[in-house]
């Protein structure tokens, strides 16, 4: 369990890497597209195959991230990456904002009370 753990936390600090370094302006421009594309597919929870699909709907990521990561390190000037490495590094040990956690759970149910409102209501604007 440790191992996944482990795997997980680095996937966690690889993907918020890629946002770091696609956003650095000594990348070029080709690359951080491609990057924030990555990070963006990484992100995202709409997949190429969903995850609902036994095996096949996690595999896509299992390939598709690792290949992506490798083909932006070897797109990147040397040194980058590992600078927002540690940065991201850095980022995953510090305190989580609990009030933060809490302020952006109550957006999404008032989003989620007033479409309900709204739907059964039945004015649909």
């Amino acid at each position: 369990m440790s191992r996944l753990s482990d795997l997980a936390h680095k996937i966690r600090v690889d993907t918020h890497a890629v946002w770091l370094t696609a956003r650095d302006k000594r990348v070029p421009l080709p690359v951080r597209l491609f990057g924030m594309a990555l990070a963006g597919y990484a992100l995202s929870p709409i997949d190429l195959i969903p995850d609902f699909i036994p095996v096949i709907g996690l595999l896509d990521d299992a390939i598709i991230l690792p290949l992506g990561l490798w083909l932006f390190l070897k797109m990147l000037p040397a040194g980058v990456f590992d600078e927002h490495r540690a940065s991201a590094e850095a980022a995953s040990h510090r305190p989580q904002s609990l009030w933060g956690g809490i302020f952006i759970a109550l957006i999404w149910a008032l989003a989620v009370i007033w479409i309900g409102i709204i739907f059964w209501s039945g004015r649909y604007y």
